[in-house]
This record gives structure tokens, C-alpha cells and sequence, in this order.
């Protein structure tokens, strides 16, 4: 068997016969009770153990993003469990695979979107983080904001204002936050509309705001999803609904020429 000369590094889970640890903690006696699972999922990632208020952002965004109904991601997971109940696995990671830009991916962009414009220096207050908002909105030139606006939510996201008021409680209203706040107080009269700042794009920005690296967000995202889409499950099972989709469309299509009006897609 061919050996690494300086062996495989890593500060996560190793074993012995005798003990498991996990960030260099002994898992039964010093995590295991002790440490819930979003403080855990925190120190994973950042290599560190978070502070009581980044548990509370943390947890707190993890909560906002865990279920919103029957949205494709929830639909695609009910229907793959229909087709193959003996394949939770794949129900599940079927409804992972959907997050993407309009679902559950907005979390990751927005926090890019906003990392990209914030300057060196910062702004010192709301006036200056106003102005840099409107400079970012003109840039745009029009061009979609990763975490302005909402479907459903026209007048505003519950979301947001919660989550903000927890950041700036535990003192992690940091500049990403900033920054999207601005944009929420600005883009009105520049856009000549009022758009919501919506969940997704507030957790991006809080996320961001706790030191999480921006590859990884998305993956935060699918973290809480995973949990509304095992309830997605569990519903199913008592209330099932997935059948009723299907026939729904099954009985209800209608035959059409292939392609476009002109008989092709081109």
C-alpha cells in the first residue's frame, strides 16, 4: 500500500481503537451533550469554536432557510420519494440538487454581490454607507441585486428585519449587513420602485458577516434545507401529496406539435 511520506492532514474527525475525536476534542465526552449541532456545523467550517452570539446568527439563519413550503425543491423531493421510497438518499439530495440562483443559491450571491463592493476603507456611518449603495445600484445599470426583491413578500420579508435585530443584538452587524441595509433604504428613489430585501439575501450577508468563507455558502444553505426537506418527508408519509401532483399533471396534458409554432425550438 503506497504511503503518504507526511501522512494525510486533518483537525476533523480521526480514530483510534480506542477514541474518536473531532476538532481535536474527544467526541463522547467533550461534544457529544455538549455542543449542539449548529454550534458544531459552525466550528466545522471555520476551523473554530463560535461565540454564543455567532452560535445565535448562525442558528438563526440556519432557521430561516430550513423550509418554505411546497417550492421545487420540497415538490422534486416528495416526487422522487414517490417514484423510490426505498431511496431517502435520493429524494433527498434530489431536492438538494435544485439550489440554485432562485432558490436557496440568492444566500451565496448576495454575499458575493456584496463583498465585491465593499471598499477599503469602510464607510463610517449611514450617510457614507448610503452613498456607496447608490453608487453600487448606478454600476448595475439596471442589472438584477442578488437579495432585492421577493415573490410573495412584496412588503417586506419577516425574515429580514429579525435577522438583522439579532446580528445587531449580538454585536455582528457587520459590513455586509451594512452594506444590503443601504441598498434597502436607497434603491427606492434610484429604482423608482420599492423592492423587499428578502431572506435569502439578509443570510447571505449575516453568513458572510460571521467569517464564513463565500464558497461555502450555498452549502449552508443546503445544510438547512436538508432539515425542511426531511419534515418535507415526514409529511408525506402522513399526508401524502406527491401522488396527487403527478396525476395531476398526467391527466390533465395535452398533445402539441413538437417545438414552437413553426415546429421547431429554433
Amino acid at each position: 500500500m503506497a504511503e503518504h511520506p507526511d501522512g494525510y492532514p486533518t483537525a476533523l474527525g480521526a480514530s483510534t481503537p480506542e477514541t474518536i475525536t473531532l476538532l481535536g476534542a474527544d467526541l463522547a465526552g467533550d461534544i457529544m451533550g455538549k455542543v449542539g449541532f449548529g454550534e458544531l456545523a459552525f466550528w466545522l467550517a471555520a476551523q473554530r469554536r463560535p461565540t454564543t452570539g455567532e452560535t445565535r446568527v448562525f442558528e438563526a439563519v440556519l432557521a430561516a432557510l430550513a423550509d418554505h413550503g411546497f417550492t421545487p425543491t420540497a415538490i422534486v423531493t416528495r416526487l422522487t420519494y414517490l417514484s423510490a421510497p426505498d431511496s431517502v438518499q435520493g429524494a433527498l439530495a434530489a431536492g438538494l440538487l435544485g439550489g440554485g440562483s432562485r432558490f436557496l443559491g440568492v444566500t451565496e450571491d448576495s454575499a458575493r454581490f456584496l463583498h465585491r463592493h465593499l471598499p477599503d476603507p469602510l464607510p463610517a456611518d449611514d450617510t457614507a454607507w448610503d452613498t456607496l449603495a447608490r453608487d453600487v445600484l448606478r454600476a448595475q445599470g439596471g442589472a438584477r441585486i442578488p437579495g432585492l426583491g421577493h415573490h410573495l413578500h412584496k412588503d417586506g420579508d419577516p425574515r429580514t428585519p429579525r435577522l438583522m435585530r439579532i446580528a445587531a443584538e449580538e454585536g455582528l452587524f457587520g459590513p455586509h449587513l451594512s452594506l444590503f441595509a443601504a441598498i434597502g433604504r436607497v434603491h427606492p428613489r434610484l429604482l423608482g420602485k420599492t423592492l423587499p430585501l428578502n431572506g435569502a439575501g439578509v443570510c447571505g450577508a449575516a453568513l458572510a458577516d460571521l467569517g464564513l468563507p463565500l464558497e461555502l455558502l450555498r452549502g449552508f444553505a443546503l445544510l438547512a434545507r436538508t432539515a425542511g426537506l426531511i419534515g418535507q418527508l415526514a409529511e408525506e408519509l402522513h399526508r401524502p401529496v406527491a401522488n396527487e401532483i403527478f396525476l395531476s399533471v398526467d391527466l390533465n396534458h395535452r398533445s402539441v406539435p413538437p417545438g414552437g409554432p413553426g415546429g421547431s425550438y429554433g
